[in-house]
């Protein structure tokens, strides 16, 4: 009795962890940047700005990727 309750436990947990991953896999997407485009880059952990929360602009830019650096870094410099 007790090796067919871990057995239907662990068939459960393997479930879900399939259940997940596919519904984790339809809704990501990789961002696909490129050099030479331009991105706003969001302000949202930006704790250094001065003036209230409300009151700051949502997004910084835009900026231009310079280089890439790895899969989710950018090199980028201000556009005027």
């Amino acid at each position: 009795m007790w090796k067919k309750a871990c057995y239907t436990a662990s068939k459960c947990i393997a479930e879900a962890k399939e259940y997940n991953k596919q519904k984790w896999n339809k809704s990501h997407m990789e961002p696909d940047f490129e050099e030479g485009d331009q991105v706003l880059v969001s302000t949202l952990n930006f704790n250094k700005l001065k003036g209230p929360k409300k009151m700051r602009d949502s997004f910084l830019g835009p900026f231009t990727i310079i280089k890439l650096i790895g899969k989710n870094a950018v090199e980028f410099k201000p556009t005027k």
